[in-house]
């Protein structure tokens, strides 16, 4: 059954869903959030989903709220059996919710009522959580509190970053987003209550969370790095320098001669194998790539080469 589908969606995580869309239905209308500044001059930038609704002429709203009565009456007009809600980033007022015949149906990158909120791929990671997943959910008036109408779970591994998880979670998402609206669409699939227990919540990072505090176990600074890359990106200080660090892994034995346990953390041990290898509170972490100020991100190694680092300590 093809239905006619409004799309909201801001960022690169919901492209996948509005391309399956697009492939399986009548996108009718697309609306993203305003245009931000970006980059270091600041200079006004296009959503993603923004370019590739301009690139395929699909019709496009870019409110600041949809509390407006003309955000209504132009969503109204693009006469939608159903609005499709992923990575927005506003919320959706009740008269909204209730204008589509189908209603709201939301992508949210968890394995709900576990991570509601801003960020679930990150604070999954952070958490040290065995799996996430994604879930297709009739969206209400809560954050992320609506019935579920399909979920799969995915595995965590310590490959993953911030990054690859979410790309991982966006196809899956669009997948499982084309499934739902075929059950929705012919009155088979309807949405299940969420648990009551399991609730955890998913707030936005700041970027104070993107400082690296060395007291701390070195696994645990090991998924602040894989959380935040690409972005906002772990760093620290090395010299008074901003030091940003893209990838790291906590070592479980190190094999090194230096006698750890004695040194403060945040201490260079030396540098072995292209990482630096770094003593935390609790255990060792091996720094494999980084990034100074104004220059691309290189390996340990050729920092390594450039700077004269055992004995030094990051903070």
């Amino acid at each position: 059954m093809k239905l006619r589908v409004a799309f909201a969606g801001t960022p690169e995580f919901a492209l996948p869903a509005l391309a399956a869309l697009r492939s399986q239905h009548e996108v009718v209308g697309v609306i993203t959030q305003p245009d931000r500044p970006s980059g270091r001059g600041r200079r006004l930038t296009a959503s993603p989903v923004k370019e590739v609704a301009l690139a395929g002429q699909l019709p496009l709203a870019q409110p600041p709220t949809l509390e407006a009565d003309a955000v209504r009456a132009q969503l109204s007009s693009w006469r939608p059996d159903v609005l499709v809600v992923v990575a927005y980033g506003l919320i959706v007022p009740p008269d909204v919710l209730s204008l589509p015949p189908l209603g709201c149906i939301n992508v949210h990158a968890s394995f709900l009522p576990r991570w509601r909120g801003a960020a679930p791929v990150e604070r999954a990671i952070l958490a040290g959580d065995a799996r996430t997943g994604v879930t297709i959910m009739q969206l209400d008036e809560g954050l992320d509190t609506g019935p579920m109408l399909m979920q799969r779970p995915v595995e965590i591994s310590r490959a993953h970053t911030g990054g690859t998880l979410r790309r991982e979670l966006a196809a899956l998402g669009a997948e499982l987003l084309i499934e739902a609206l075929a059950g929705v669409g012919s009155g088979t699939l309807t949405g299940q209550s969420q648990p009551l227990e399991g609730v955890t919540y998913a707030p936005r990072i700041g970027k104070s969370e993107a400082r690296i505090d060395w007291r701390r176990k070195a696994l645990e600074i090991e998924r602040q790095v894989r959380a935040f890359n690409p972005e906002p990106v772990a760093e620290t200080r090395l010299g008074g320098e901003q030091l940003r660090v893209f990838s790291a892994r906590a070592q479980d034995d190190i094999g090194v001669e230096v006698a750890a346990k004695t040194l403060d953390p945040g201490t260079i041990i030396c540098v072995r194998d292209g990482s630096i290898l770094i003593q935390c509170g609790q255990g060792v972490l091996a720094v494999s790539e980084v990034q100074r100020p104004g220059r691309r991100p290189i390996g340990a190694r050729d920092l390594a080469n450039s700077l004269s680092l055992p004995g030094r300590r990051l903070g």
